[in-house]
């Protein structure tokens, strides 16, 4: 059974990582994918995730946007559902870290996390929720962090990014519920992807693992099922969730 039957979804930073993942989840349970990604060097990626996603049967369009411009998610969301019609899920995804101790932390660093992992995600549910409105159907899932409920040192504008996304989520599924727009936010441990490669392993990894329950590392997939999970109809009933995809890490 197809769960996306014919849905549009809109996913941000999915040209890799667990944004591809979760696209390619979608594609396969019948959601049409308009994603985005940011810089040129990705754009080889897109292609490639575009085509693939095409192949599979449904209609699906990468754009350069970046989530954390305001006008830049405007101008994405109109073209969206001029192209596709309309919204019917919206994945914030797209994240970045710039870790350093607070002591040497400098305003710049601080300030291009909050402006990629929270403002962006402020700016695309902004648009996405007048087409959802407008049809009385709607989710909106949003990517926090372990992080963003346990903090970790060295990662202080990470953590506070994500726990905002957290507060945002719950306020937005307060306000939009009457709509029967929902809206959950997703908090992954952590997951293999390029960009953690140096958890793999090694000391580090085997530290890491100790500290997790079911002893490994999460892949792209365990966070793609939970997401399809309340993009579909299975989770009607289910708005202003935080749920941890994290092996048991944080209890």
């Amino acid at each position: 059974m197809k769960l996306l039957e014919n849905k549009v979804a809109v996913i941000t930073g999915a040209a890799r990582g667990i944004g591809e993942g979760i696209a390619l989840k979608f594609a396969e349970h019948g959601a049409h994918i308009a994603f985005t990604y940011v810089s040129e060097s990705s754009a080889e990626k897109a292609k490639a995730l575009e085509e693939k996603l095409i192949a599979s049967g449904v209609k699906a369009k990468g754009y350069r946007s970046n989530a954390a411009n305001f006008s830049e998610c405007e101008s994405f969301i109109n073209e969206v559902v001029k192209e596709f019609g309309t919204v019917d899920v919206c994945v914030n995804n797209a994240g970045i870290s710039k870790d350093n101790l607070l002591l040497r932390m400098n305003p710049e660093q601080w300030e291009d996390v909050i402006k990629v992992n929270l403002n962006s995600v402020f700016y695309m549910t902004k648009q996405v929720i007048r087409p959802m409105m407008k049809a009385k159907s709607g989710s909106i899932i949003n990517m926090s962090s372990v992080i963003g409920l346990m903090g970790n040192a060295g990662q202080g504008s990470y953590a506070a990014s994500k726990a905002g996304v957290i507060g945002f989520t719950k306020s937005v599924a307060k306000e939009l519920g009457s709509r029967n727009v929902r809206c959950n936010a997703i908090a992954p441990g952590f997951v293999e992807t390029d960009m953690t490669s140096y958890l793999k392993e090694g000391e580090q990894a085997d530290k890491y693992k100790a500290g997790i329950p079911l002893g490994k590392f999460g892949t792209t997939e365990d966070i793609a099922n939970v997401t399809l999970f309340l993009a579909s109809e299975l989770s009607s009933y289910v708005t202003g969730q935080v749920i941890s995809v994290d092996g048991g890490l944080y209890m």
